[in-house]
C-alpha cells in the first residue's frame, strides 16, 4: 500500500485470508468487546502462521496505524502469548476471524480465559497478600493523620483486591477499561457487581475507612473459602486493625 492507500482492516483481511501459510486471525482489544468501539477504535490483529511456513506478510511485521496493528507470530509463539502476561486477557476475550485449524485457534483462547488450578491459587495467595499490606498501611496511615498516604495506599489496594478477586475464579484480571464490560456480562460468583464497582469507586476516590474495613470482611470470608487462611493468619493480631470496628 501506498501513503495515498493506507492499509486497511479489511484489505488485510482478504491478503492474509488469501496465503496457505496463515492458520488464523484473531481480533482483540475494543473491536472484540460488543459496545466498546469509539470513533478512535482501530483493529489490533493477531497474524498467525504456521510453524515453517514462509510468507511474504511478514513484510508487515509491527505495523502500527491509527487503523491497524498487526502481530505476526508462529503457532508457537501465538500458544505462549500472555502466559502469563499482561496480554493475557485481551486474548482471553479476543475473537475470531479466520480458523483453519479446525478450532484449535478457539481451543488455545480457551486456555487463556481460565487460569489453570494450581495457577490460580498460588497467584491468589500473592495478591492477597499485597491486599491486606496495601490496606493495613491505608488503614494505618489514616489514623495516624497521613492523608494523601492513606489515600495512595487505598487505590493501590484496589488494583491487588482485583487481581485477587479474578484468580480465585481463576480468570485474568481485566484491563480497567474493561472491567465494567466483563462484570456485566461475567460476575464474579458470590459478588453483586454494582456493590462491588461502587466500593472500588469509592474507596479509589476517596480512601473511605469504614468502606475499606467493610470490604476487607467480605474478601476475608471468600479467601478463606478458597483456602488462603494462611496468608491470613500470618498478619496476627494486625488483621484488628483492617477489620470492621
Amino acid at each position: 500500500m501506498t501513503d495515498q492507500q493506507p492499509l486497511t482492516y479489511d484489505a488485510f483481511v482478504e491478503l492474509a485470508a488469501a496465503d496457505p501459510a496463515v492458520v488464523g486471525l484473531v481480533l482483540k482489544g475494543s473491536q472484540s468487546h460488543d459496545g466498546m468501539v469509539t470513533p478512535y477504535s482501530d483493529h489490533d490483529l493477531y497474524v498467525v502462521v504456521a510453524d515453517d511456513a514462509r510468507t511474504d506478510l511478514t513484510r508487515f511485521a509491527d505495523h502500527r496505524s491509527a487503523a491497524l496493528d498487526l502481530v505476526i507470530v508462529t503457532l508457537t509463539e501465538f500458544r505462549e502469548a500472555g502466559m502469563p502476561g499482561w496480554e493475557r486477557y485481551a486474548l482471553a476475550r479476543a475473537q475470531i476471524v479466520l480458523d483453519r485449524l479446525d478450532g484449535e485457534l478457539a481451543r488455545i483462547l480457551a486456555d487463556k480465559a481460565r487460569l489453570g488450578a494450581d495457577e490460580a491459587f498460588q497467584d491468589a495467595r500473592g495478591w492477597l497478600d499485597a491486599y491486606a499490606n496495601s490496606l493495613y498501611r491505608s488503614v494505618k496511615n489514616h489514623r495516624d493523620g497521613q492523608t494523601l498516604a492513606a489515600r495512595l495506599d487505598a487505590a493501590d489496594s484496589i488494583r491487588f483486591l482485583l487481581e485477587l478477586l479474578f484468580a480465585i475464579d481463576r480468570r485474568p484480571r481485566p484491563y480497567n477499561k474493561y472491567l465494567e464490560w466483563e462484570l456485566a456480562r461475567h460476575p464474579l460468583p458470590g459478588w453483586d457487581t454494582d456493590v462491588l464497582l461502587r466500593a472500588v469507586e469509592r474507596v479509589s476516590a476517596t480512601g473511605d475507612v469504614p468502606l475499606q474495613r467493610h470490604l476487607f470482611a467480605l474478601v476475608e470470608t471468600a479467601a478463606r473459602e478458597a483456602g488462603h487462611d494462611e496468608v491470613l493468619d500470618a498478619w496476627g493480631d494486625d488483621l484488628d486493625l483492617m477489620r470492621p470496628q
